[in-house]
């Protein structure tokens, strides 16, 4: 008994070696959202598991605010880090708290300025920044159609300061002979800049943007880089600080991609931070794997399980051969390569989850259809939306905004403390509503507010012009009631990311999709009250007016509407409010205003940007709110009231 106790001690010294010490505590990963940042955390976590006994967990969270919990060991491990790029990673590093280890791409992480190669092939004579502006007319900006545009990276993020000091000293941003001038647009996110990259290439337009490896879309599309000026490190420096007000060009770095892990991870699991540092992908490999992980729709988790079985060569070089045993028994793979059954093995022992438990469901998806179809709209129709979002953006978004910017902020404060006191009759309301605008203003705040006021006009607009006449109709035929309800439950519960991305390609990056999206989440409350409101008129009322010879137009006109006005009042307070409530969604997928800079605090850590821009949405939120409620009771509301007050005061 002994000696049997003694040999599996001695078996599991490894694993206990590797995972031990942490005291049953799970080794935590920050949850990645970029393809490339998914896969390579998965086959880390699988190494980590099934190779040496460890628990891990996932932690959801922006690349910053994952930074900051390595630092401080609330997580232990990011998978996929630029170095160089952190500056709370750099400060984390010199205090000793965490440290980037291994090369995780052979010859590191490259990065440029590109071009779709059709362009190239069309114009053979852009081939450095120096020829953007003799061809600045190809980049037509949709929302400026007089400029070109430039697509930066997600806002927030480090690539972003750099390409915008780079975009103003190349003098881009400066009108060319033609007086074309490149503007500096932000998508948002990453999911929204590789959407519109991709929606670009689907329709082979022409677009200039920012773009780096390891990624799938390098894989799938065929990018020209741009050649820049030779890579400068001491002006580097300078264009990676947001405060910098330097003019110098340099080229870009080509960066080490790492590990960062925490520094009590390296002292607590070393086996398994040597394992890590000998991680290694070549280039076409990397992007191969991620570009499989696209098209196929696969998970991070999916596609590594499926690269450790196809490659066992490669991981075998990575780990002890103690755990590279145990790594090929998880993956049903033998250490030669050879498999029993890879492809019933793809779903074995996935990493923190139980959908392994419901094996015995057949496979009904309907995803790849959807993805197919999507793709065959955008080839073949995109023309036809592209027509729509300009026709949008010219005759309803931009004058609108236009017109506000030309509005002097004095006079716009003016008219809606007016507004307030019509709406209410308190002179404390109307003094608190031109307060608070010029708060959001001395945030410096006004031309975000500006914009976001300018898009919850055109969305409320529309929204009741389509949905007053619905509710409408619905109220007055059960048929269609019964076809339109269900479509109004599908619009009020799907999560608005789902159609985001897919109005993103359908429209382009910017102020129209973030509209249609707006509209979408907006439109059914509107709808149901409208049509609640006409449904409960007194039916009285109705063959009174019948008996006095009213046809259907007069009864709608003069009884229903009027009977109705409060519950439709409440139905537009409702689409206003759901209106702002998706101004920080909007952001996701490039639409400028005070979601912007609360998108952009939340991926740099910025609490004070983010305290502020709340503030001018709450304060827009109170503002809107009040006034639609008041306007919704109506004239016959608020006289009673004020009759009812006086009354008060006379009595005895």
């Amino acid at each position: 008994m002994g000696l049997l106790l003694l040999c599996l001690s001695m078996w599991s010294a490894p694993v206990m070696a590797a995972c031990g010490a942490g005291d049953g505590k799970p080794v935590k990963f920050g949850s990645l959202t970029w393809e490339s940042g998914q896969f390579i955390s998965s086959v880390l976590q699988i190494i980590a598991e099934d190779g040496y006994g460890c628990d891990t967990d996932l932690v959801p969270g922006a690349g910053p605010a994952l930074e900051t919990a390595l630092a401080q060991d609330d997580i232990q491990v990011i998978g996929e880090q630029w170095v160089g790029r952190s500056p709370i990673m750099e400060e984390a590093i010199a205090a000793n708290k965490a440290a980037v280890i291994g090369d995780t791409l052979q010859g590191g992480a490259t990065q440029g300025w590109y071009v779709p190669k059709y362009v190239l092939d069309d114009n053979p004579g852009l081939k450095s920044y120096q020829d953007l502006p003799k061809y600045a007319h190809l980049f037509t900006d949709p929302e400026d159609p007089t400029n070109a545009r430039f697509l930066n990276c997600p806002t927030g993020w480090t690539c972003e300061i750099f390409n915008t000091h780079l975009l103003k000293n190349t003098g881009l941003t400066t009108p060319n002979s033609e007086g074309i001038k490149f503007n500096n647009v932000h998508p948002g996110t990453g999911a929204a800049l590789d959407a519109a990259i991709a929606s670009a290439f689907e329709q082979r337009r022409p677009l200039l943007f920012y773009y780096w490896q390891p990624t799938g879309l390098m894989a799938k599309y065929d990018f020209a880089e741009l050649a820049f000026a030779k890579h400068d490190e001491l002006c580097w420096d300078k264009l990676l600080d947001a405060e910098s007000q330097t003019d110098c060009v340099s080229g870009f770095p080509v960066s080490n991609l790492g590990i960062a892990v925490s520094t009590p991870f390296i002292n607590t699991y070393p086996q398994l931070a040597t394992a890590f540092k000998k991680v290694q992908f070549a280039p076409d490999t990397l992007n191969g794997a991620i570009l499989q992980m696209s098209e196929n729709k696969r998970s991070g988790e999916a596609q590594a399980r499926l690269f450790l079985q196809q490659n066992p060569k490669l991981w075998q070089q990575w780990v002890t051969p103690e755990a590279a045993q145990k790594l090929a028994t998880a993956l049903n793979v033998s250490l030669d390569g050879s498999t029993a059954d890879m492809g019933t093995n793809m779903g074995a022992n996935p990493i923190n989850t139980s959908a392994a438990a419901f094996s015995g469901f057949p496979e009904w998806s309907f995803e790849n259809q959807l993805n197919n179809s999507l793709s065959y709209v955008v080839q073949n129709f995109g023309t036809v939306f592209r027509s729509i979002s300009h026709g949008t953006l010219t005759y309803l978004l931009l004058p609108i905004e236009k017109l506000m910017h030309l509005t002097p902020p004095w006079l716009i404060i003016g008219l809606v403390a007016l507004l307030g006191w019509l709406a209410t009759r308190k002179i404390w309301f109307a003094v608190s509503c031109a307060l608070g605008l010029f708060l959001i203003g001395a945030f410096g705040l006004w031309p975000a507010l500006v914009q976001t006021m300018a898009l919850l006009i055109v969305s409320v607009i529309v929204t009741m012009v389509v949905g007053i006449p619905m509710g409408i109709l619905m109220a007055g035929s059960s048929s269609l009631r019964k076809v339109v309800t269900p479509v109004l439950d599908v619009m009020q519960t799907m999560p608005s990311f789902v159609y985001l991305i897919p109005v993103l390609m359908l429209f382009g990056i910017g102020k129209v999709p973030a509209l249609f999206a707006t509209i979408i989440y907006a439109l059914p409350p509107l709808i149901r009250l409208t049509m609640l409101g006409i449904k409960q008129v007194p039916h009285e009322m109705i063959e009174a007016g019948r008996s006095f010879g009213s046809n259907h137009k007069q009864l709608l006109i003069w009884i229903k509407l009027p009977q109705a006005l409060p519950s439709i009042m409440a139905g537009i307070n409702q689409a206003v409010m759901m209106s702002l409530s998706m101004v920080v969604l909007a952001s996701m997928i490039g639409a400028p205003g005070l979601g912007e800079d609360v998108l952009q605090s939340i991926q740099t850590l910025n609490i004070g940007q983010g305290l502020q821009a709340g503030t001018a949405i709450v304060i827009m939120a109170i503002i809107i709110d009040r006034i639609t409620q008041a306007f919704g009771q109506g004239r016959r509301a608020r006289d009673e009231l004020r009759h009812s007050n006086h009354s008060h005061k006379l009595s005895p």
